[in-house]
């Protein structure tokens, strides 16, 4: 357990995804709900009418939810989004908004305000600025641990107290993808394809292998194709650094990931923060943590820009992911007796023997791990299970009905 007064938040787009987030252990999660916000493409997003249910989720397992509000909006939206904050104001613990309409807005009212990234506030004049209409900023990606301690200690020393008279919290990104413009103030889908990084429509153009051309058609390739997509974030290795900065929030981005990934990589840092605070950080407990944050989707992790150090190879060399492993459909949960803590699986898709990995995924269950010990298949023990057979498993975690069932398998 961490001791320390850090919380970690975690992305959820689905009601999968919250599960995993509490599943990981995460201290507070946040979500958006139609296109206000910077996902609005790339992940399930909720309808207003969720959020009464994620707020109940969230209560009963003592965790904050906050709503992301912080894309750009038109004059013609802001009736809309003025509309979201007053349904949702009784039942979340934050809203995390860019647009200085929302700040004034939201000034009078009793909800804890979050900055987000995308106002880049990069320096102590900004935080001061903007500490009147917030009580947490999130600041710009682009800054050193020597720039955010710095940030935080003035703060400690000028006494610097956000809307709700409380002292202005520190929020960063710990992990996840990163954008190659500032803060994500990308214009190349915009640019190309009329769909804005900055309305949560991003098309990832920067994720494309690029050759160069010159004046007479000559095609020159590259060694490396990929040259404007950035490796992703992972700040594993410096976590011990950054909790000296005295921050409040880890933030970890991902709204648009798998469940899987948010439970993982939740948890992975969990389990960093709880060595940290028993001095048991160290070279080989970051390699073990490392591995399990390479299971899932990768581009590849360097630090940011946390270190101020130039890194020739921040990006990355593929067009998707490097993770080891993949998950491959095999079936559905028809049933789950509580009682002996056996799943019945109808496979539906290809097959699997024992000592196969599974995943059980499903928006009450969340992810659950399953290695096969033993196979039954028609009160008979078997060795492999095919396709279209009804089969039950040892599972000692409830799952439920119309659950997916995924095999772990390696990528290559």
């Amino acid at each position: 357990m961490k001791n320390f007064n850090v919380e970690i938040a975690a992305p959820v787009g689905s009601f999968e995804g919250l599960m995993a987030a509490i599943q990981g252990g995460a201290d507070s999660i946040y979500f958006g709900i139609d296109s206000l916000n910077l996902r609005s493409a790339s992940s399930f997003n909720f309808k207003l009418s969720d959020i009464k249910k994620i707020s109940k989720i969230c209560n009963n397992h003592g965790i904050k939810n906050y709503l992301t509000l912080n894309s750009i909006i038109y004059d013609e939206e802001i009736k809309k989004a003025k509309k979201i904050i007053d349904y949702s104001k009784d039942f979340i613990n934050g809203i995390i908004v860019s647009d200085c309409s929302l700040l004034e807005y939201l000034k009078n009212l009793s909800l804890p305000v979050h900055l987000s990234t995308q106002l880049n506030i990069s320096n102590l004049e900004s935080l001061k600025f903007f500490s009147q209409y917030c009580d947490v900023i999130v600041l710009a990606r682009e800054l050193s641990l020597k720039q955010i301690s710095f940030i935080s200690r003035q703060i400690k020393k000028h006494n610097i107290k956000g809307k709700s008279g409380n002292i202005i919290k520190l929020e960063v990104f710990i992990h996840g993808a990163l954008c190659m413009s500032f803060s994500g103030k990308c214009f190349l889908s915009e640019h190309t394809h009329g769909k804005s990084a900055n309305r949560g429509e991003c098309l990832q153009n920067c994720r494309r292998p690029y050759s160069i051309i010159d004046d007479q058609n000559n095609i020159f390739k590259l060694d490396n194709p990929y040259i404007l997509s950035a490796k992703d974030l992972s700040t594993l290795s410096i976590l011990d650094k950054i909790v000296k900065t005295s921050v409040s929030i880890l933030k970890i981005e991902g709204r648009g990931r798998s469940p899987e990934y948010v439970k993982t990589v939740v948890s992975t840092y969990n389990k960093a923060l709880s060595l940290i605070n028993n001095n048991s950080f160290d070279r080989i407990s970051i390699q073990k943590l490392n591995e399990d944050l390479s299971s899932v989707y990768n581009r590849g992790y360097w630090t940011g820009h946390y270190l101020s150090e130039f890194v020739s190879d921040w990006n990355t060399d593929v067009s998707g992911s490097k993770s080891k492993v993949i998950k491959e459909y095999i079936g559905d949960v028809t049933n789950y007796f509580r009682k002996n803590s056996v799943v019945e699986i109808f496979v539906n898709n290809s097959q699997i023997v024992n000592n196969d990995k599974l995943l059980i995924i499903g928006n009450k269950t969340g992810v659950v791990e399953l290695k096969i010990a033993e196979i039954w298949f028609e009160n008979s023990i078997i060795l492999k299970a095919e396709k279209g057979n009804k089969i039950t498993l040892k599972c000692n975690e409830i799952v439920r009905k119309n659950d997916k069932v995924y095999k772990i398998v390696s990528r290559n």
